[in-house]
């Protein structure tokens, strides 16, 4: 059965995830996805150009899904603490729901690449941007909320790839949990003065 040509296209771009997140960008050729995919190479180029193309698309749709889960979840808390808690929710969720979109976003084989590790730093500024909002102390926004929120992002960042390295895996849910916790309290005690 033939597939109308968007749902074609999420195919390949669900099958190149798989590829790319097994076998690294270098490595996974065009030839690879199409075989994967069940498409001949002449299909798969109709609608990605160069397997470039296709990758920086994966990098843009993972990024995009992983800021609108986050964003989604944090609009709906009644309170900063909650914010915290749910938006370190979502981010766990999506990396335990979408372990190869993680691997493809923040993996080696992105960051070598200039133009492939300004979607991951887009993400990154996105996410600590809606950070930096809640980073407030004694009423007043704290004076290094950027440097602030962008530690948490790296400390999210770094557990969930120490989380994907374990055999066997913990609950990441608890994992959540916990660096939510700490980046909470962490925040909370941060003192006016020490930052000025």
């Amino acid at each position: 059965m033939r597939l109308p040509a968007a749902e074609r296209r999420e195919q390949i771009l669900d099958t190149a995830l798989a590829v790319f997140a097994e076998r690294g960008y270098h490595v996974g050729s065009m030839n690879d996805v199409a075989e994967a995919a069940g498409v001949t190479k002449p299909v798969l180029y109709q609608h990605f150009s160069s397997k470039r193309e296709l990758f920086v698309e994966l990098l843009r749709e993972t990024g995009t899904r992983l800021q609108t889960r986050i964003a989604k979840a944090t609009a709906e808390a009644s309170s900063p603490r909650e914010q915290i808690e749910m938006g370190f929710d979502a981010y766990f969720d999506f990396v335990g729901k979408n372990t190869d979109a993680f691997r493809i976003l923040f993996g080696s084989g992105a960051q070598r690449d200039p133009e492939f590790a300004s979607f991951a730093q887009e993400v990154e500024q996105s996410i600590a941007a809606s950070i930096a909002q809640l980073i407030v102390v004694d009423g007043q926004p704290a004076a290094d909320q950027e440097l602030l929120a962008n530690s948490i992002v790296g400390m999210t960042e770094a557990a969930s790839r120490y989380w994907l390295a374990q055999e066997p895996r913990g609950n990441l849910k608890l994992v959540g949990e916990q660096v939510a916790r700490l980046a909470w309290f962490g925040m909370r005690g941060i003192d006016a003065a020490e930052l000025t």
